[in-house]
């Protein structure tokens, strides 16, 4: 496990709608795990990714990675872990990792990168809000 400075737990039960037909989840699952961790992390400084958008502002993602190490099965319930990884003028990396909540078996990690953009997706810098809140 990598130091972290300030992450963001969340827990969530694996749905059935989640995994395959082996009870297994889907991969894909993953990145939605990982857009719940984002947005748990602003919420819990104090931004919610709403506000975020209202300002003009989007993240939206321009690269992503995902390293499986075991299997999440049904009803299994998860820890996602979230910290910043960086952050420059335009754009941010945002780290996960999915672990199970009772044991902390090592299930996934990766990494989702973010720049932002004006409505046309014009590339602008981060605003101050967010850039404040995310250097503390």
């Amino acid at each position: 496990m990598k130091p972290i400075s300030y992450t963001n737990l969340f827990e969530i039960r694996v749905r059935f709608a989640d995994v395959d037909p082996m009870g297994v989840a889907y991969y894909a699952h993953y990145l939605r795990w990982f857009e719940i961790g984002r947005t748990e992390f602003l919420r819990q400084l104090g931004i919610p990714y709403k506000e975020v958008e209202k300002s003009g502002v989007s993240y939206p993602v321009t690269e992503v990675k995902v390293k499986y190490s075991a299997p999440v099965v049904y009803d299994e319930l998860i820890k996602i872990r979230t910290w910043l990884g960086f952050i420059k003028k335009a754009s941010l990396k945002m780290e996960y990792e999915i672990v199970n909540a009772d044991t902390d078996e090592f299930h996934a990690e990766g990494y989702t990168i973010h720049a932002a953009v004006e409505g046309g997706g014009k590339i602008v810098r981060i605003s101050d809000r967010l850039l404040s809140l995310l250097a503390e």
